[in-house]
């Protein structure tokens, strides 16, 4: 059997048991059964056509029915990093590991930054599993170390993917860039529960940006309808740890005075003084 023998719904199944073998380590008939809306025979065909298609992808767990993912498992389809990244950010929609046709009329942004789909899928099923990785990463500042992260998110910061986790070298929840991995395996012992995500403040604790119009522009009515604002005001509720990132990307203004004059500051941050304790300004236009 040869998966362009198949039907477009047949693929679309396949690859999402693919799919789930690769980043979440397992997959059920009940996950897809509610994926789908399929019946528990449909299912076990979806299965066994996928063994037999990759007989060394996946070992059924009899205890359970639980197919999960064998050391020997070769990806049968072509998970795109970009697109794996937005199915687990947004949710599964049909088509997450097929190939797409280019819109002639419909373009999204140049990235320069693509994340290598191997390390992805490994700090996943890290996350899903609720355990600790052991890698190699290249630090700007320190080059190449060796580490052991407990993973808890995967985050897009506007220009790059990062890895929110417990660094047990700082001992201290960071931020590492999802492009720096090299080398990078999972760890069978569970982590404490002070390197748990329950444990990260900042990432737990929401704070209130509130984005207005930079005071220097004449014509803020044009800012405003960009933004959706109400009032003049765009009021974003975020994670502390993330707000850094949200107000560098769209170059938020951050003195104390809107004292920036570039024409890429078209927004000023008009609640700094309530979130000084809590945001770190650092890497902020300021």
């Amino acid at each position: 059997m040869q998966l362009e023998n198949l039907n477009h719904a047949q693929r679309v199944r396949l690859a999402f048991i693919d799919f789930s073998l690769e980043f979440f380590g397992q997959i059920t008939r009940a996950d897809l059964i509610q994926k789908f809306g399929t019946g528990l025979a449909s299912c076990t065909r979806d299965l066994s056509l996928y063994r037999e298609l990759a007989p060394n992808n996946a070992v059924l767990m009899h205890e359970n029915k639980r197919y999960v993912r064998s050391e020997t498992f070769r990806a049968i389809f072509e998970h795109d990093p970009e697109s794996v990244l937005r199915t687990l950010a947004n949710g599964f929609g049909d088509g997450f590991s097929l190939s797409h046709e280019e819109s002639p009329t419909c373009f999204d942004a140049i990235r320069l930054v693509h994340p290598n789909a191997d390390i992805i899928s490994t700090i996943m099923r890290a996350i899903y599993s609720n355990s600790a990785i052991r890698c190699e990463y290249e630090s700007l500042s320190s080059g190449t170390t060796k580490r052991e992260l407990v993973p808890h998110a995967i985050v897009n910061n506007g220009h790059r993917w990062h890895v929110r986790a417990f660094d047990r070298k700082s001992k201290e929840f960071r931020d590492f860039v999802c492009t720096r991995f090299k080398r990078i395996e999972l760890q069978e012992a569970e982590p404490k529960s002070n390197e748990l995500a329950d444990m990260d403040s900042e990432w737990n604790t929401l704070c209130e940006l509130q984005l207005v119009p930079h005071p220097r522009l004449g014509h803020s009515k044009a800012i405003e309808m960009d933004y959706g604002m109400t009032k003049g005001t765009l009021k974003l509720e975020v994670r502390a740890a993330l707000a850094n990132y949200v107000l560098r990307h769209w170059n938020v203004d951050c003195t104390d005075n809107a004292t920036l004059t570039g024409d890429e500051y078209q927004l000023y941050l008009k609640n700094k003084n309530s979130l000084v304790d809590l945001i770190n300004f650092s890497i902020t236009p300021d």
